[in-house]
């Protein structure tokens, strides 16, 4: 095992200053792979929030005039510190949120990445000339909008500190990380890192609870808030942010399909299932497509070989290089995991692999589930109803495929979609009717940087990724000229 390196600093950063929080409360960060405490925590309470808050709309006002060619600079250096400590990054990473330290290491690569991406786009915010006739220009420009609140997922800490403030940094914005409340310390590790590097107030990190998601929520002063969460969480976001009619943006929770047509290979749609579960951090992924709908002439053949492919996932202590599947996050969501498992076994279905707790050894502590497979699953029952955030996966049967489709859109969210046929035909017009915002078709799991990803329904609001996310934090300025007009 791996001994991951604490930050030194634990309070709240703003103003390119390291503060206690006003008053004085802090709480404990777990290792949930032992459930021994890794550090005590700062906790930022709304009087916290409001100082950040000032400090970033002084650093604002700095940051939106620094030419865009330069903060591209600026961002391009914090990505090459990413990846200069990504290791140690991730190893925080893993003993914090219980990720396969392995994983964690990808994860540095794609903040690293998606920072030089925004970083490259900074020229591309361009205003349009709209023609008026003689003696007259119209035209538009694209500005920040000011400062950004960026409340964070505990499933890929730096993933989305580091990676999710490249898009507002590069639009001239300063941002405000709130880092999961599971596992923070990755963001203020990557705080004592890129100390300096932005003017003062421009990049904040407020450790803390719903108390200060709330405040940011809510606060005139914030001009966006984004939230990676459950679907509660993003309409609780929402009903803050409306007070002052800030725009947000929400990635949220899905019980996502993967739909097999019987002309697929069982060998293929098997090692599909399994990959798009993302048991490597215990099918807690939003984009996990928990739901398999297989065709009757495949359903068998696939099942056969599921026990086979899920058996190179075996949980094991996250720092562990050669540890394949992690921990879930804490006691709490290990206790609403097993409580799912325990409601399919009630309702009837029957467990194909995994099913139980693992409580031996040095795991003995932890929050260690096997990967679990429901086959015979019903529409009726929560597990193929409700999103689980764990590593369970429901097998459904199909024959008619209305039906199905139908069955597929039935739920209030729809984030991802896999489908798999050898006909194209079939695979695009399956596509087409999938009510999900991101579809693969012969492929899952896989984000592709450029490419928009977001939710239908209550999955979301808003794309990431791409070009758009960056357009997103401006705002459009229209300016019209009389050249005859003194």
């Amino acid at each position: 095992m791996l001994e991951p390196i604490l930050p030194d600093n634990l309070g709240l950063y703003y103003g390119n200053a390291w503060h206690a929080p006003q008053s004085g409360r802090t709480d404990p960060t777990f290792d949930p792979a032992t459930g021994k405490v890794l550090a005590q925590v700062a906790t930022a309470g709304e009087a916290d929030v409001d100082a950040a808050v000032a400090s970033a709309r002084a650093g604002f006002r700095e940051w939106r005039d620094v030419a865009p060619l330069e903060r591209a600079r600026v961002l391009k250096e914090i990505a090459a510190i990413i990846r200069k400590h990504g290791d140690e990054l991730a190893l925080l990473d893993s003993a914090n949120c219980g990720n396969p330290y392995t994983e964690m290491r990808g994860d540095a690569g794609v903040a690293a990445a998606q920072m030089e991406f925004f970083a490259g786009l900074v020229t591309e915010m361009k205003g349009d000339t709209i023609p008026m006739g003689p003696e007259r220009i119209n035209m538009t420009l694209r500005e920040p909008l000011g400062v950004v609140a960026r409340i964070l997922a505990f499933n890929h800490p730096l993933m989305f500190c580091g990676g999710k403030m490249g898009a507002p940094l590069a639009a001239g914005n300063a941002v405000i990380i709130k880092p999961p409340v599971q596992a923070p310390l990755s963001a203020l590790r990557l705080a004592e890192l890129i100390d300096g590097l932005l003017p003062k107030g421009v990049f904040t990190v407020l450790p803390g609870g719903t108390e200060a998601g709330a405040a940011l929520a809510s606060h005139k002063g914030i001009d966006k808030v984004t939230l990676i969460g459950s679907v509660g969480a993003g309409r609780a976001v929402m009903r803050a942010a409306s007070d002052t009619l800030k725009p947000v943006l929400l990635e949220l929770g899905g019980k996502n399909a993967l739909i097999a047509y019987p002309d697929s290979d069982p060998d293929k749609v098997a090692n599909a299932i399994v990959a798009g579960m993302n048991f490597s951090w215990c099918g807690q992924s939003c984009g996990s497509t928990s739901r398999a709908f297989l065709h009757d002439d495949l359903h068998d053949a696939v099942v056969e070989r599921l026990e086979a492919d899920v058996s190179r996932f075996k949980p094991g202590m996250p720092t562990d290089p050669a540890t394949t599947m992690g921990a879930l996050v804490g006691r709490e969501h290990f206790d609403r995991v097993m409580g799912y498992i325990a409601s399919g076994k009630a309702e009837g279905a029957r467990v194909v692999t995994g099913g139980n707790a693992v409580t031996e050894g040095a795991m003995a502590d932890g929050c260690f589930v096997e990967p679990t497979i429901f086959a015979d699953v019903t529409p009726d029952m929560r597990v193929a109803r409700e999103e689980i955030f764990g590593p369970v996966l429901v097998l459904r049967r199909w024959s008619e495929e209305g039906a199905m489709m139908d069955e597929v859109n039935g739920l209030d969210v729809g984030l991802t979609c896999s489908i798999w046929s050898k006909d194209l035909a079939t695979a695009h017009r399956a596509a087409a009717r999938a009510e999900a915002g991101f579809v693969w078709i012969n492929e899952v799991g896989r984000h592709f940087l450029g490419a928009p990803f977001g939710g239908y329904k209550q999955s979301g609001l808003g794309r990431e990724e791409g070009i758009g996310e960056l357009i997103s934090f401006t705002q459009e300025k229209n300016i019209h000229i009389n050249l005859g007009g003194q």
